[in-house]
């Protein structure tokens, strides 16, 4: 009798491919929906207008549509003029110069706006810009 030795290898195999297929089409869908905006302490519309970017430090003064300011990132306690000419003078400490923009909404008061240029004033800062969107 003669016996025959078994060699063909049983073992399973994993196809990489449709792995492969699955991963790229994850890849293009994260990278087609993901966006990339910038995100601040308050929801404004900005108004629209020409204008050049500024390259020189700045500091962010965002006011909303209710009266509410932002410094950079962070609320400012109160909306009175003082509140907020210490959250400025608070944020200039560390720069040399710098130039306010103000970040006012399209609905915002006047006063709200003016009050930030006191503010900047008081804080010892003489750049105040204003911040629109691209005209179309």
């Amino acid at each position: 009798m003669r016996f025959r030795q078994n060699n063909s290898d049983d073992s399973p195999e994993i196809n990489l491919i449709p792995l492969i297929d699955v991963l790229l089409v994850m890849l293009i869908f994260l990278a087609a929906t993901t966006t990339f905006t910038r995100q601040g302490a308050l929801k404004i519309m900005l108004p629209r207008a020409d204008a050049e970017k500024q390259t020189q430090t700045t500091i962010d003064i965002t006011i909303s549509q209710d009266g509410r300011y932002a410094v950079g990132d962070r609320l400012v306690d109160g909306a009175d003029i003082l509140s907020l000419t210490e959250a400025l003078r608070e944020a200039k400490k560390d720069q040399q110069d710098p130039i306010v923009i103000i970040y006012a909404d399209a609905m915002a008061s006047h006063q709200f706006v003016m009050t930030a240029m006191q503010a900047a004033r008081s804080a010892g800062i003489g750049k105040v810009h204003f911040a629109t969107q691209a005209g179309d």
